[in-house]
């Protein structure tokens, strides 16, 4: 390091607090719901590496830290020579931007800050847009097959050449998407926010020199690198395995599944992914590209971040870590992959992170949070002949329990920090009237240590031709898993015109076309429970029932407490505990998962998995569908919602053993 502490330390502060600034810009002059309130984008300084050395801690989505601009950078210079003051680099594409884009609404935008013909950092933003085209409206379906569907692709180009916006780049966004006036106001938001980080890193250049902030680049990932193999040293050394699923890939009923092995040792962390799924021929893949991507680690950098807040919130987080992804598996998949609902797979992926470090620290992890993000969109017909596109919200559920605490009720940031759309915000701008927007009771997993309550959101449609999409729906089947003998999270649900004669239970959707007058209701999963439900206070349970978390019916058969007139009923309640004891395992997946594993062992699928891989890429879905339908074939009807017979299991083991030749 070439800095001393305390130099290093005032440019830590100073630079982070310009990309803070930078954000409450973006978010000041978007245009659409999704920018100034729901605050789905971020902004961050690169070094000349490409990557991060400040990231904004508090605004804007948090897990990002871990992107690299540098083969954007490249591509551009590659083709149209050194960039000049005032050019503005644009992309979204997640395989020509090595995955610094990872789907095709993220519009990413780099600017190159110079100092006397030199450049001395960039300037990076990313937005969520509305809509840039696509089969549907909003660009996003999780039954897209292929990225050509999912929108326009904008490999690294230069939006501004020194300061001009290209008029042919413009005349291409315009004219790809549904909302032109809206996507065009929130470019201009990003080029303001990136304006600002200009004039600021310029003010630290004339302060402290343009050789310190450089060698502040450096000495800042760094430190954090440091400071991370620190914490990661304490955690006890060895491999730790762990598995987890996606319901299915929207286009099956076949689950997906993700499996990691966790390697610790002396302060570095191996990540390795072989045993998850073949890449899906829906849009669930994540284009990692083989690397640490921010998808595949952020649970890692929540876990250093959280065990020491000193810690610089850059790229160095993620020194200590590396990663094993195959090609042509759901965390590595190969072009032209659909990749708009990669967060889906992302949220499972956090979750088997959490797992697998739970393994090593069972008193630090919690139990599975809700595992699902919703971003809930309407699409409706507007006077000019158009289609408003707004997301309505973007739904999530609680966090899990850990041991001495309590999940967050609503409120899960764990791949992403976004905020709620106001009620009167969402009813200004779309043809929607919200009815009910609520945490769902009785959702969040039994424990000595509850898990997190759901949501529930209501809303009536008042605009004919209107289409609704819940892209990222998950947890419907597989339930969010408990700790400790905590129990897991109620799944989510999708109900057209609840309590109605017409009430239709769904599950995932594509583009549910709904009429006026029609309710839809969202209802997200809880989060896993953590320790033994029959030790927590009697008087915990009873305040959960009095803030409407718990009822008095689940307060009795998931905790043994017996209310009665609003009060503990102290003798009851000592019956009820002594008559039963709650679960006693370590980690509680749910009915369905057990069942699941009953007939597809985790040390099987790990095999058939590893085997698909060797197939040809056109060839390995087909023949992961036709052996796991073989073997679903032996199992009874409803499976996994029922369990199967211990023949029945064995059945389906043979099918899958027929298929490995062994």
């Amino acid at each position: 390091m070439k800095l001393d502490p305390v130099t290093l330390e005032i440019l830590n502060n100073k630079v982070a607090a310009i990309t803070e600034e930078m954000c409450v810009t973006l978010q000041r002059t978007g245009r659409t719901l999704y920018v100034k309130e729901t605050a789905d984008f971020a902004c961050a300084l690169a070094g000349l590496d490409g990557r991060f050395f400040a990231y904004p801690r508090s605004i804007g989505v948090s897990g990002f830290v871990g992107l690299d601009c540098l083969p954007s950078i490249e591509a551009v210079v590659a083709t149209g020579g050194p960039l000049e003051p005032g050019d503005v680099i644009l992309t979204n594409d997640p395989y020509r931007s090595e995955g610094l884009a990872t789907h095709l609404p993220d519009l990413h935008m780099i600017e190159p800050y110079f100092h006397e013909g030199k450049i001395v950092a960039y300037g990076w933003c990313f937005v969520h847009c509305s809509d840039v085209g696509g089969r549907v409206p909003s660009s996003i379906s999780p039954v897209n097959t292929e990225i050509f569907q999912e929108g326009l692709r904008i490999p690294p180009v230069k939006l501004l050449r020194r300061g001009e916006m290209s008029p042919e780049v413009r005349l291409f966004l315009d004219a790809n998407s549904r909302t032109p006036e809206a996507n065009m106001g929130d470019i201009r938001a990003m080029l303001a926010a990136l304006a600002a980080g200009r004039r600021r890193v310029a003010q630290v250049v004339a302060q402290h020199g343009a050789e310190v902030l450089l060698d502040a680049e450096t000495d800042l990932i760094a430190f954090a690198e440091a400071k991370a193999r620190a914490v990661l040293s304490t955690i006890p050394e060895g491999t730790y395995n762990f598995s987890d699923y996606l319901d299915d890939d929207a286009a099956t009923p076949l689950p997906v599944r993700l499996a990691l092995a966790l390697t610790i040792k002396g302060g570095a962390v191996m990540l390795d992914f072989t045993g998850s799924d073949p890449q899906v021929a829906t849009a669930m893949n994540i284009p990692s590209r083989g690397r640490a991507h921010a998808w595949l680690t952020l649970r890692v950098l929540a876990l250093v971040y959280t065990l020491d807040r000193t810690v610089p919130l850059n790229a160095g987080l993620l020194g200590p870590v590396s990663v094993v992804a195959p090609l042509g598996s759901i965390v590595n998949p190969e072009e032209p992959a659909a990749t708009g609902v990669r967060h889906a797979a992302a949220v499972r992926v956090n979750d088997v992170l959490n797992g697998a470090f739970g393994l090593a620290l069972p008193g630090v992890m919690p139990a599975a949070s809700s595992g699902t993000v919703i971003p809930v969109v309407v699409a409706e017909p507007n006077a000019a002949g158009g289609r408003n596109v707004q997301v309505v919200e973007p739904m999530i559920g609680g966090t899990g329990a850990r041991q001495g605490h309590d999940g967050v009720d609503g409120r899960d940031s764990g791949i992403s920090n976004l905020a709620n759309n106001p009620v009167e915000t969402v009813e200004a701008e779309l043809g929607v009237e919200i009815l009910s927007y609520s945490l769902r009771p009785d959702s969040g997993g039994a424990g000595q240590w509850r898990g997190g309550c759901g949501m529930e959101l209501t809303f009536r449609i008042l605009t004919d031709g209107s289409n609704v999409l819940g892209r990222g729906m998950e947890r419907l089947m597989f339930r969010p898993w408990g700790r400790n003998g905590g129990r897991p999270g109620a799944p989510g649900a999708l109900i057209l015109n609840r309590g109605g004669t017409d009430e239709r239970w769904l599950g995932k959707i594509d583009m549910l076309s709904v009429r006026a007058g029609d309710t839809v209701t969202f209802l997200t999963p809880g989060a896993g429970g953590w320790g033994d439900p029959f030790l927590r206070d009697p008087m915990a349970v009873l305040q959960d029932v009095e803030n409407g978390f718990v009822t008095v019916a689940a307060a009795q058969s998931d905790y043994g407490v017996a209310i009665k007139d609003g009060q503990v009923d102290k003798t009851a309640t000592a019956a009820l505990r002594a008559g039963q004891r709650g679960a006693d395992h370590d980690i509680d997946f749910g009915p369905e998962r057990a069942a699941w594993d009953s007939a597809f062992p985790p040390e099987l699928m790990t095999r058939l998995n590893g085997r698909l891989l060797d197939d040809p890429l056109d060839l390995r879905q087909r023949r992961r569908r036709e052996i796991l339908e073989r073997a679903l074939a032996q199992l009874p009807a409803g499976f996994p919602r029922i369990a199967p017979a211990e023949a029945q299991a064995r059945a389906a083991q043979d099918v899958l053993e027929a298929a490995l030749g062994t």
